[in-house]
């Protein structure tokens, strides 16, 4: 049994989730569902950043201690992971004493071998990113674009990674492993962040400015940047350092992560530069690196976030739409790696065309002949030949091509694959017409054998949707009565009784 480590970026408790945190986990969890058919043993990390400035500062406004902050927050978070269906093994918060625990062995281990060192700069200060900035931020006209939010200038003494030490390393390492980042055009987008990198990276911030984060072992006058922080929950909540913690997986057997899903905002630098760097500073070998998985935005106009006063809550949509309706529209209109434009009336669209009209409609049609014509039980089974054999090797190759998408993580693709399927069977349902069939005693084997192919069409995109709408693909295969089957050569035996149709996807108007 193969192993596969799957881990989301953890989300930051300054403010509850919108729909770009809803894609991102819903992706993931398809993802992982995926393996676990496949007989992969799987493990599936998410969780919250509960440190850093701006959880200060919003619990300041509160009038209440961070940790109740972060905590009020992380409960939207975990609800919402709830009602979608999310299946993750593991949850990591950033305050567990565990994580704690490891982000303070690994400063302590990187402080003695040299990798750190203390300095006083001035510079200006995103306060929206916790970071400091260059010139190489400034835009044309020299300033700092919207991106940055409030800028101040800040001149303090702080802890440094001797990140530039790891710069040739890294331009290597993105040249021999073009794998590192998917899709492959992100990983430009790493290497020329690469090239401009001229400074190390301030990991600390003083208690006088900020209280709010891990307190550094050897300076008790500081607290860790939280992106150095946030970054190694990926590895304290895998089992890194752990001593044997029983409620820890075993590191060894997990890591490397075949895929860490981002968005493209936080992979220049934290993902891209500063990860591998960090893991390379602690004596992570190359072949022990993770792989990126980089997905696009929500937008509205512009990018959907609280800053810019366009959220949209999926909380709303779930309940309006069901959640079956609402993974799906996530997942079918968006290309990973790309942005993509979202819109309510798309996803009914979707929902009434794909899923209702579609797949329902198959289901639905298909039971209803098989028991009004059959007794409710399938024929003998016969050799594929004919228009048959033709539907079933359309359903061969799109099975292919479903499989190849999600092996890149293109997951949208495979639902395009699976949703060929359903059409070619609608469609085959009108070539055919059993109704006609049906009125021909001579016809009752023709017949039969047409709506075995109908049922066992149904079936199979059931399985084929089972990582994606996990709720809905899992009743179609109830009312089937039958398993899981991933390849198109099985068959169901004979005399196999169905059960009753009850539709799953009512229409909806606008």
């Amino acid at each position: 049994m193969s192993t596969f480590f799957i881990t989301t970026a953890i989300d930051y408790t300054n403010a509850p989730p919108h729909i770009g945190h809803a894609y991102e986990k819903v992706l993931a969890d398809a993802i992982a569902r995926y393996r676990r058919l496949l007989g992969d043993d799987v493990f599936f990390l998410t969780g919250v950043d509960q440190h850093g400035q701006k959880v200060q500062q919003a619990a300041e406004r509160d009038g209440v201690e961070p940790q109740a902050f972060a905590d009020g927050v992380t409960a939207h978070f975990l609800a919402l992971w709830e009602t979608l269906g999310v299946a993750y093994d593991g949850w990591a918060a950033t305050t567990d004493e565990r994580h704690r625990r490891v982000v303070r062995s690994i400063l302590q281990r990187l402080h003695d071998e040299g990798a750190l060192y203390k300095d006083k700069k001035s510079g200006f200060y995103s306060v929206r990113q916790e970071q400091f900035l260059t010139d190489k931020e400034r835009d044309e006209s020299g300033n700092f674009g919207p991106e940055w939010g409030e800028v101040v200038f800040i001149e303090e003494e702080n802890w440094y990674f001797r990140l530039t030490d790891h710069r040739d390393w890294l331009a290597g390492f993105l040249q021999s492993h073009p794998e590192f980042v998917t899709p492959a055009f992100r990983q430009v987008d790493v290497a020329n962040a690469v090239g401009r990198m001229t400074s190390d990276l301030c990991i600390s911030r003083p208690k006088s400015r900020l209280a709010w984060g891990i307190e550094f072992p050897f300076d008790p006058e500081f607290v860790t940047y939280v992106w150095f922080d946030a970054l190694i929950n990926y590895i304290s909540f895998a089992g890194y350092l752990s001593g044997g913690d029983p409620e820890l997986p075993d590191f060894e057997r997990w890591w490397p992560a075949q895929a860490h899903v981002i968005g493209k905002d936080i992979l220049v630098p934290a993902h891209g530069v500063y990860w591998p760097c960090m893991l390379r500073a602690m004596g992570f070998a190359d072949e022990r690196m993770p792989r990126l998985l980089v997905h696009g935005w929500w937008l509205k106009g512009t990018k959907i976030s609280k800053s810019d006063g366009n959220v949209v809550d999926p909380v709303d949509l779930a309940n309006r739409f069901g959640v079956d309706a609402l993974r799906y529209y996530l997942l079918r209109d968006m290309v990973v790696g790309q942005d993509a434009e979202f819109n309510e009336e798309r996803l009914l669209v979707r929902y009434n065309s794909d899923l209702a009209n579609g797949l329902g409609n198959l289901l639905n049609r298909s039971l209803t002949m098989t028991h009004r014509y059959m007794g409710g039980a399938l024929g003998e089974v016969t050799e594929r030949e004919g228009e048959i054999g033709a539907l079933w090797a359309g359903h061969a190759a799109a099975v292919k091509a479903y499989h190849a998408a999600m092996a890149e993580f293109q997951v949208q693709a495979a639902l395009d694959a699976a949703g060929s399927i359903v059409s070619a069977a609608n469609g085959f349902v009108e070539a055919s017409a059993p109704w006609k069939l049906a009125k021909d005693p001579e016809k009752v084997p023709a017949l039969a054998a047409v709506l075995r192919a109908l049922i066992e069409s149904v079936r199979l995109a059931a399985s084929l949707y089972l990582p994606t709408i996990p709720v809905a693909a899992a009743r179609i295969l109830d009312q089937l009565q039958c398993g899981v089957s991933l390849n198109p050569e099985d068959a169901l035996p004979a005399g196999h009784v169905l059960g009753q149709p009850d539709p799953i996807f009512p229409r909806r108007d606008p």
